[in-house]
């Protein structure tokens, strides 16, 4: 297990989704946000069922940062509820991980 995790964002478009990742990027909260288009999701929202199109950030930090990083999103999130889930790492390329760690402050 390492100190780092991948964290999973859903955003409703392309637009919101690069605000999200540069300012978390920018912000040194997170090394890299891999934005991947077209998503779809199907959830229960309010008692119903519903199904839009996303773009999901793949986001790679240090598991140190998630209260922050969490609080960035659902500050500058429109959603009222944003999807904001880590994933430990247990492993991965070393200097991949080094790199992840030197750039978000670790």
């Amino acid at each position: 297990m390492t100190d780092l995790v991948v964290v999973n964002v859903t955003a409703p478009n392309l637009a919101t989704a690069e605000r999200l990742a540069r300012t978390l990027v920018e912000e040194s909260l997170a090394a890299c946000c891999t934005l991947v288009p077209a998503v779809r999701s199907i959830y229960r929202w309010q008692g119903a069922v519903h199904e839009d199109i996303e773009v999901l950030l793949v986001i790679k930090t240090r598991a140190a940062l998630m209260p922050a990083l969490a609080a960035r999103v659902g500050a500058l999130h429109p959603y009222t509820l944003p999807e904001v889930i880590a994933v430990p790492v247990v492993a991965g390329s070393e200097a991949y991980l080094a790199w992840v760690r030197a750039e978000t402050g670790g």
